[in-house]
């Protein structure tokens, strides 16, 4: 694993190196991508069954047989362990809980001259859902994607999540079920998304598609926004920790192999100004390294993009994170609240020893759907107000009218559009 300084010359040019993308394999996924919508467009249902044969090897003659239907995701709800059972009811009810005071509502006012103006909140009428599947599965992913959209006030979801040679899983259907999704189909990859965003015979054409995928699903995703809206073009996932010294190492160090295990390309990160504390850790992932389950994903992950990084003190440490904008960020020091102020970008702010990043990924309530690859300077988490629009409400009276028109007819004139000024014009006569 890397060890930085960030008072080396070259420190800006290596912690970049950290972050390269692989442009010739990015140009293949596009091509293979760009097929793939362009084929399931045309044909519809006879080319997602093709794709999900090829890429998932789930034969079917009828792409209506890989629907799971209420009855047999209320059958996993029933036949799941009771803790298991629990544990989804309580984790739903803290995303409910934390969702809720996101709710928006339709706001209006009365001005001086008798126009009504404001603000009318409507939820997304079909909303499809991407859960990932292969190499894992994610119920916790299905609760943080459905339950803010039914807080919204969504009247149906469409969730596809990839079932590769039919193994799916019971826990994942099981908190579709208690999520209230409407529909399910058990295919995945840029196929589902093209199925999403265009329609076919049997799959609903959605308005807005939102979960991470892998670089197939949100390269599908890219291009098709704009014909359907989209949560967000979500990367690798990614942790930076900023320590001081005060949280017992060990606790730090499965942070950072929590998220390490997610794939190769993930990114684990530590900053700290106490050297010795990052020998510790250093030392601490030799040793406990070769005991985790995915040790090889997890040893390929550091080697490639992780980092322990010594700053020159905490404020340089705030400054370096600032300038990534971390999708995780845990701030494992004392009176870690008292920085906040200071954090400017981040999609999740995990505060103290016992904020542990996995804490948010499953049930603290904030939705796990996080921007990436620093684009938290300019998006948000997942949240209730992805699955609302705002429509602009105008209601003119007839003195209010005649005031605006005075206005908008000398600006739509100084921009040669006579048409615009007589419009207005004509709201001037008694």
């Amino acid at each position: 694993m890397r060890r930085l300084s960030s008072s080396s010359d070259d420190f800006a040019e290596s912690l970049a190196a950290l972050s390269i993308v692989d442009t010739e394999q990015h140009e293949d996924v596009q091509r293979v991508v760009k097929e793939i919508l362009s084929n399931v467009r045309v044909r519809g249902d006879a080319a997602i069954k093709e794709y999900t044969a090829k890429f998932d090897k789930l034969q079917c003659t009828e792409l209506s047989q890989l629907e799971i239907s209420r009855s047999q995701t209320k059958s996993c709800y029933d036949g799941i362990t009771t803790s298991e059972r629990a544990a989804l009811k309580a984790a739903a009810a803290r995303i409910e809980h934390y969702h809720q005071q996101q709710n928006q509502s339709s706001w209006y006012y009365t001005d001086e001259l008798g126009n009504r103006l404001g603000q009318k909140i409507s939820a997304i009428e079909r909303v499809g859902i991407y859960v990932p599947g292969g190499q894992a599965v994610y119920p916790s992913t299905v609760l943080m994607t459905a339950i803010p959209a039914k807080v919204a006030g969504v009247p149906e979801l469409v969730m596809v999540v990839p079932t590769p040679v039919s193994e799916a899983s019971a826990l994942l259907f099981a908190a579709a079920y208690l999520a209230g999704v409407d529909r399910i189909f058990t295919i995945g990859g840029a196929q589902a998304v093209a199925g999403l965003a265009y329609g076919t015979e049997t799959i609903p054409k959605v308005d807005k598609i939102v979960g991470p995928g892998n670089a197939f699903v949100t390269e599908a995703k890219r291009v098709v926004f704009g014909t359907v809206g989209i949560d967000l073009i979500a990367g690798p996932s990614e942790i930076l920790i900023i320590a001081d010294g005060s949280v017992e190492p060990e606790w730090l160090v499965m942070d950072m192999f929590s998220q390490a295990e997610h794939a190769p390309n993930a990114q684990s990160l530590m900053l700290c100004s106490d050297k010795k504390y990052l020998d510790r850790i250093e030392a601490l992932i030799d040793k406990m390294l070769p005991d985790m389950a995915r040790q090889p994903i997890i040893s390929e992950s550091l080697s490639r993009r992780g980092a322990l990084i010594h700053t020159k003190n905490l404020e340089d440490a705030i400054s370096i994170s600032n300038s990534l904008a971390p999708e995780h960020l845990e701030l494992a020091v004392n009176n870690a609240d008292q920085l906040l102020d200071k954090i400017k970008h981040a999609g999740a702010i995990f505060c103290g020893a016992y904020s542990a990043e996995v804490l948010g990924d499953y049930a603290a309530g904030p939705s796990h759907v996080l921007p990436t690859f620093g684009a938290a300077r300019f998006s948000s988490p997942l949240g209730v107000y992805d699955f609302q629009k705002r429509s602009s409400v105008i209601q003119c009276s007839e003195v209010g009218a005649a005031a605006i028109a005075d206005i908008s007819q000398t600006l739509a004139s100084g921009e040669g559009l006579h048409a615009h000024a007589a419009s207005a014009a004509y709201r001037k006569q008694p």
